[in-house]
């Protein structure tokens, strides 16, 4: 890491900070902001890590997957005024990336995932797909960077984010990035921000469903997209019920 003195402090002008909390950057101590902790993915080996779980305001993780190898990251950002998760990825011959992450809340708080997946190698694949459910005055936030590389052929990459606001006054911003110098690949991303579907809500209401259970159940299918591909039906449990305990604090 660079010497303190010569750290820069990130700043809402910074692309990769422009929906993050101004205030906290202001506050923050440079080092931490810059502060990254790393790891690697042998060749044929499969690494799943749960982001975010220790409640700290930042976590900033680079990753290396080796030839064939294999790395899942999920996460739920659910407490905490600031809440921000950061993972790059680097991805060898072969190797794929998984991701799944869901910001969930209300009041005032502002919670982000950020992302970089770096195919430096040819074969490599990627998924990810963020949900945000938003109420008050939060704010649900997705930042998403694809990089193919010149030589990176048969790339295939993929990222999804969708947003449901409860409230008028909450917020979800996204700002998905493809940067692709290889000709044979597969990239797309897609991006949808609304308001629960009340006609759904309503058909459910009709079968004799209570509304506001019919309203939590079509969130719950919302949230459950970020963890389909999640191996670990106990992981996925987990995370499914920690996104849902948050929701009963909103009004549906």
């Amino acid at each position: 890491m660079p010497e303190a003195a010569t750290l820069t402090h990130p700043t809402n002008r910074d692309e990769d900070w422009r929906y993050s909390d101004g205030a906290w950057l202001a506050s923050a101590e440079p080092e931490r902001v810059h502060a990254w902790r790393t790891l690697t993915v042998g060749a044929g080996e499969t690494v799943r890590e749960l982001v975010g779980s220790e409640g700290d305001a930042l976590d900033r993780l680079r990753v290396h997957v080796g030839a064939g190898g294999r790395f899942e990251a999920f996460g739920v950002l659910d407490t905490g005024d600031y809440r921000r998760v950061e993972v790059e990825v680097t991805l060898e011959d072969g190797a794929h990336f998984e991701f799944g992450g869901v910001t969930i809340g209300g009041g005032t708080s502002t919670r982000e995932f950020v992302t970089r997946t770096i195919h430096a190698e040819p074969n490599a694949t990627s998924n990810q797909i963020v949900r945000a459910v938003q109420w008050g005055k939060s704010t649900g936030n997705f930042l998403g960077r694809i990089e193919v590389v010149r030589d990176a052929q048969k790339t295939d990459a993929a990222q999804n984010f969708r947003a449901i606001l409860l409230e008028k006054g909450a917020t979800a911003n996204t700002k998905p990035e493809l940067e692709i110098f290889a000709d044979d690949v597969l990239c797309a991303h897609g991006a949808a921000i609304g308001q629960l579907d009340e006609m759904a809500a309503y058909y459910m209401a009709s079968r004799g469903l209570p509304p506001a259970v019919a309203r939590k159940l079509l969130v719950q299918a919302f949230i459950g997209d970020a963890f389909v591909e999640c191996s670990d039906d106990d992981v996925r449990e987990r995370m499914m019920e920690q996104a849902l305990a948050k929701l009963d604090e909103a009004t549906l």
